[in-house]
């Protein structure tokens, strides 16, 4: 597993004051260079073939109850890797509490789901096929209904060898398949690689701010922007988050942070997709979120005008990579 060394928000306001900007900062910005390669859990190592089992699978209807749904239902790769829908929608157009997350660089993740409930890739694989609100159907199901399809025998036999489709198997697939979904390379990556024309001004001045007065890089660090933490930022709401499962008071109205990767693709925002856009998004951290005893440290008025507003959101839009068009897989029968 890739660790990377991130800089406290004291470490990064001392380094900006001294070099006279965070964007004429080398050592700043490497922390937000892109790692050079994919990790892969050694209890479910890499391969081509598991990996293309794996992206039939996530696009297989196949594997929800009324044969209507499939990963990428919610899991849009035009949107991000998540839905366009405030909302995400599930069997029987039951309506979600929550918008579904991006799946983007979930290779990196330590937990899953905006609660953290999966620890695994793979067991969060299983979760919306089993959810009853979701694909709503059990995985010993799954599992006899693509043994009855003798390319998907074949498929399993190549990847996975005489253990043949399993519910493990399934979701091992399903989990190598989601490591690969990794955001291209942006203009940000670009301009910390040395090429100062990548991006513009306004966006410099935006990263000026995000590691400096905004405080945004406290929670959304590293190369992916996230700490893979929870937090309480003060949304309105019922939703306890990680609260509801761990029964910590302090836990309360918690959510992960995402990753702000290809964040011009993914609106609406927060984990009840709440705000329509990065605007409403930046508005929210101004006054420091509703007060109460969760509420994260962290989270502290901020005093931005409507120009860094703008240069927060020319920033935000530079991580959005050059992604390479996803083809739809042709399914065994």
């Amino acid at each position: 597993m890739l660790f990377y060394r991130v800089l406290s928000i004291g470490a990064i306001a001392l380094s900006v004051l001294m070099s006279g900007g965070a964007s004429a900062n080398p050592a700043l910005k490497s922390q937000f260079k892109r790692p050079e390669t994919i990790p892969f859990p050694a209890h479910n190592p890499y391969s081509v073939q598991k990996a293309a089992l794996g992206k039939m699978l996530f696009f297989d209807p196949r594997l929800s109850n009324n044969r209507n749904m499939t990963c990428a239902t919610c899991h849009n790769p035009s949107f991000g890797w998540e839905d366009a829908t405030q909302l995400s929608v599930g069997d029987q157009n039951t309506k979600l509490d929550r918008h579904s997350p991006s799946i983007i660089n979930v290779a990196w993740g330590k937990s899953f789901f905006w609660d953290g409930r999966a620890t695994t890739l793979e067991e969060q694989a299983k979760g919306p096929i089993e959810s009853a609100v979701e694909m709503n159907l059990p995985i010993g199901e799954a599992v006899n209904r693509l043994k009855q399809v003798p390319q998907y025998r074949t498929w399993f036999a190549r990847a996975f060898g005489n253990e043949g489709i399993t519910a493990d198997n399934i979701a091992k697939a399903i989990a190598t398949y989601e490591r690969t979904v990794v955001s291209g390379e942006a203009p940000f990556d670009r301009w910390v690689n040395g090429d100062d024309s990548a991006i513009n001004e306004s966006a410099k001045r935006g990263f000026d701010l995000f590691v400096g007065k905004a405080q945004c890089a406290d929670c959304h660090s590293g190369w992916n922007f996230t700490d893979q933490e929870f937090h309480d930022i003060g949304l309105a709401g019922e939703d306890q988050g990680r609260g509801k499962l761990t029964g910590k008071s302090q836990e309360k109205f918690a959510f992960k942070t995402p990753s702000l990767r290809n964040i011009g693709q993914r609106a609406p925002y927060m984990h009840d997709g709440r705000f329509e856009n990065l605007t409403a998004v930046i508005g929210h951290y101004i006054p420091g979120g509703l007060k109460r005893a969760s509420l994260s440290k962290k989270m502290q008025p901020i005093a931005l005008n409507a120009t860094d507003i703008a240069d927060l959101e020319q920033f935000m839009l530079t991580l959005t990579g050059d992604d390479s068009a996803v083809s739809l897989p042709i399914l065994p029968y």
